[in-house]
């Protein structure tokens, strides 16, 4: 069964010996495709897609998705669409946490059911809430699912911050940094400073690529410079100085994909990451797990299928492919950042990624 450590140093191995097929260390898994929000920038789920969206696996089928994930990490992230809408998340969380002992089982969700599902909680390590305002009237025409939906799901993001000790859970914000909302992300670290949440970020992306605004803006670049010095003076960032140093420019980067699978609500795996599966090249495509019944076997069919991925990447620059690529590629930058930061060793820096 793979560990994260174990992973990592085989990974190391690798490397030595010239390959980019990796061993994962997190694994994302999309239990559904509905969602209940209609967030302006998100191209792939919203409530408006679905009555086109595919019904999600039943319980015991997700439950051996998981059983095959697990032979290859042990670390999870349950997203979605909205997860908290799989209407078995609550089981599958806990066959994650209990049966099949995952050691890091992180839940990524908008927060607007949160109040429904706090004893799910009990199962999860970290719980990431995507929060690009604190300004309710802004964050609804963001969410654009009527007004009022912000403030309720501020409101449960703060009851929840305020028993993170009680239900040893660890509460993420996940800021995405648009180019129409930069002004806000003041705020938003303001939030997070007086509920003791920590805070990730990635840059908003149009068809896999970050928005052109962002490339070149100067406003961006120093809210990335401020971010690096709240970072070195404790604010709890859990984006590493280097993924920092990238982001701000947008340079090219050897990204690993494969330490960062993701995984469909069909239990379908998408390789060699979900921008290459989506571009329709043959260099990327769809291996269904359940089809493969086993990690070593899916990943064996999609390498025959697809060859291997590219080296080089100049195109998404999100931080659920920054952060593994960089940290796994330099032991020591990742040494430092768990050394130097109480926030990193908690959060496992290595496998944070907000998706």
């Amino acid at each position: 069964m793979g560990n994260l450590l174990g992973n990592y140093v085989l990974n190391l191995a690798k490397l030595l010996g010239g390959g980019n097929v990796l061993r994962p260390l997190v694994a994302v898994y999309h239990v559904t495709a509905f969602c209940n929000l209609n967030c302006r920038y998100c191209e792939d789920y919203g409530a408006v897609r679905n009555v086109a969206a595919a019904q999600p696996l039943s319980l015991p089928d997700a439950q051996r998705v998981l059983e095959i994930v697990r032979q290859g990490t042990d670390r999870i992230i349950f997203t979605g669409g909205e997860p908290l809408l799989y209407p078995h998340i609550d089981a599958l969380l806990a066959h994650a946490h209990d049966a099949l002992a995952f050691r890091s089982v992180t839940l990524l969700t908008n927060g607007l059911l949160l109040p429904d599902h706090e004893r799910a909680l009990a199962h999860v390590d970290r719980l990431i809430v995507s929060l690009d305002s604190v300004e309710p009237d802004v964050w609804d025409q963001t969410l654009r699912s009527g007004v009022g939906t912000a403030a309720r799901i501020l409101d449960a993001v703060a009851a929840a911050a305020g028993r993170q000790r009680a239900l040893g859970v660890r509460i993420v914000v996940n800021c995405v940094l648009a180019p129409e909302t930069l002004d806000q992300v003041d705020g938003v670290i303001d939030f997070c400073q007086r509920h003791g949440l920590a805070l990730s970020i990635s840059p908003c992306a149009q068809n896999n690529w970050p928005r052109y605004e962002l490339l070149v803006s100067e406003p961006y670049r120093a809210l990335l410079r401020r971010l690096e010095d709240l970072k070195r003076n404790g604010f709890p960032l859990l984006v590493s100085r280097p993924t920092l140093r990238v982001l701000a420019h947008f340079e090219p980067f050897k990204c690993y994909p494969t330490l960062f699978p993701q995984v469909f609500h069909d239990g379908t795996l998408a390789y060699p990451c979900r921008p290459i599966q989506k571009s329709g090249t043959t260099h990327g495509g769809l291996c269904n797990l359940l089809e493969a019944g086993s990690w070593r076997r899916a990943m064996a069919q999609a390498v025959g299928d697809f060859d291997v991925p590219p080296l080089v990447c100049t195109s998404c620059f999100q931080q659920c492919y920054v952060e593994p690529s960089l940290m796994q590629a330099r032991p020591l930058a990742l040494l430092w950042e768990l050394a130097r930061y109480p926030t990193c060793r908690q959060a496992e820096l290595v496998t944070y990624a907000p998706g």
